[in-house]
């Protein structure tokens, strides 16, 4: 689930590309799209039968077979302590963030899964500004401020129950930007697969004893809608590196807002959730800020914020 290298686990960084075949570009961004809304729908299928901490943790162990080819680089990598350590403390935000996520989809409905995920570019720019001394400009600021007026539109407090998924939602999009940030460090240290191998070994080793404190025993339909998962997490970021080769962010980062529809009509048509046009709205005024940033930041240099819809896989 997510940042700068190709991976199940990571998102490719966010780099101004030129434009070459846009069109084929927001053809990989779809399937992009369909690849990570069946990721959402797959971990709805298991349901509230296996606690999220065990969902979580069999969906990375089954997902170790996709690291096989990354192995030579790991063994002739050097690292020092200190990069250890950034290792283990990105591995233990990207652990919180993926309880959080298999934990929410068992409270909410898909749409709004989908629709609070994207607020992880912002919690990144904020985390640049705080950190990096990126400087928070009259475009920043609207962003945040429209992103916020977002969340608020698809949550409504006060205007209707809030569920605890929601919360945690908000936790899991906090949670992976960090790791995201974290990211952009470690790839100044190590090759990408050897970033992309610790992250997917390092993750299950922090949920094992989680998921072994409530763990229920599990059949093979569950352990295949999990291996499913991890699939099709893979088959997404490498969809999502084919369409950022092929065409800018400025051009394929929009084309996420479809993954809302989509994931809003898979809710109504296959699990029985309303459709909400408020988490619709709230969702497009949230990605609308992301993209006119990323236009802007795109022009004068390579853009802080990851691509889009940053998933939890």
């Amino acid at each position: 689930m997510d940042m700068a290298p190709l991976t199940p686990d990571t998102t490719p960084p966010a780099r101004a590309t030129p434009a070459a075949r846009p069109l084929v570009g927001v053809a990989w961004m779809i399937l992009t799209g369909l690849c990570f809304v069946a990721v959402t729908a797959s971990v709805k299928m298991v349901g509230t039968e296996v606690p999220a901490a065990q969902s979580a943790f069999l969906r990375y162990a089954l997902g170790l077979i996709f690291l096989i080819p990354m192995w030579p680089a790991v063994r002739a990598a050097r690292l020092d302590r200190r990069t250890w350590g950034l290792f283990g403390l990105r591995g233990a935000f990207h652990a919180v963030a993926v309880i959080l996520w298999f934990y929410s989809m068992t409270r909410i409905p898909i749409a709004d899964v989908t629709a609070l995920n994207y607020l992880n570019p912002i919690y990144v720019m904020i985390l640049a500004v705080l950190f990096l001394g990126e400087r928070l400009g009259p475009w920043r600021i609207g962003a945040v401020a429209a992103a916020f007026a977002g969340t608020l539109i698809i949550v409504r407090p006060g205007f209707r129950e809030i569920d605890i998924g929601h919360i945690a939602m908000l936790f899991t999009a906090m949670a992976m930007a960090a790791s995201y940030f974290m990211a952009k460090f470690l790839t100044g240290k190590a090759k990408p697969q050897v970033v992309v191998f610790m992250l997917s070994v390092i993750v299950p080793v922090i949920l094992l004893p989680f998921a072994v404190a409530v763990w229920v025993p599990v059949g093979w339909e569950v352990l295949g809608w999990l291996f499913l998962t991890a699939s099709l997490a893979t088959a997404g970021h490498y969809t999502m590196t084919l369409a950022f080769t092929a065409a800018p962010l400025t051009v394929t980062q929009p084309v996420t807002f479809l993954q809302l529809i989509w994931a809003t009509s898979l809710g109504v048509l296959v699990f029985g959730e309303p459709a909400d046009g408020y988490v619709m709205l709230g969702g497009a005024l949230i990605i609308a800020a992301i993209s006119i940033v990323t236009w802007r930041e795109a022009r004068r240099k390579a853009p802080i914020l990851p691509p889009g819809d940053t998933p939890v896989t």
